[in-house]
């Protein structure tokens, strides 16, 4: 499946990408753009970013439940970032209303 239309990146692509990055330190934090950056691209219009944050948590998660971390160690990422769109609510970014404008 496409996941960035500006860069022409697939599902695939950005999965591989996240277990390479994995296999080098499996407990570093991985976002969007250390992904962009491993694969020698840049975030355009970013509107791709909230699809890249859900396959960087399910591939996390799924590397880390086969690894032989226990599971005390695991922590569950989804759960989290559910929780905190939850709190913030889906029309909030950075704290901000929606109907905020910066002039």
């Amino acid at each position: 499946m496409l996941i960035c239309h500006c860069n022409i990146i697939t599902e695939r692509e950005i999965e591989q990408t996240i277990i390479g990055l994995l296999d080098q330190d499996p407990w570093q934090l991985i976002v969007p753009a250390k992904v962009y950056h491993a694969m020698q691209k840049r975030g355009r219009c970013c509107g791709c970013f909230p699809n890249v944050v859900e396959t960087i948590i399910r591939v996390t998660e799924n590397y880390h439940a086969r690894s032989e971390a226990s599971g005390v160690d695991i922590v569950s990422h989804l759960d989290r970032v559910r929780g905190l769109r939850v709190q913030y609510g889906s029309r909030t970014h950075e704290r901000r209303k929606a109907d905020h404008r910066a002039a």
